[in-house]
């Protein structure tokens, strides 16, 4: 049986895949609210994410607040639906 994707069986990087599987993309206070994370915390597993090629993380500006966009990308997407196949193959759906 295959295993769990490690990167994405941590509790606060997967809710950010859920999230942004049913949204072309979202920004960091709406992902920080919907979470409950810490700001520092939701930062950290973003790069994470990134730096695994899962999202995309935009910076730029909304007026003069800076404004932080995620969006997951084709391999973050093929990623998140083999961990919730593999989830389904453990629990027998």
């Amino acid at each position: 049986m295959k295993t769990l994707d490690p990167l994405l069986h941590s509790q606060l990087r997967l809710a950010v895949m859920s999230l942004l599987m049913g949204l072309e993309e979202a920004d960091f206070v709406f992902l920080k609210e919907k979470t409950g994370a810490t700001a520092g915390n939701l930062s950290v597993q973003l790069d994470k994410l990134a730096a695994a090629g899962y999202i995309e993380v935009v910076k730029g500006f909304a007026g003069k607040r800076p404004r932080t966009l995620c969006r997951t990308t084709a391999q973050g997407r093929e990623a998140f639906c083999d961990y919730v196949d593999t989830l389904k193959a453990y629990l027998h759906l």
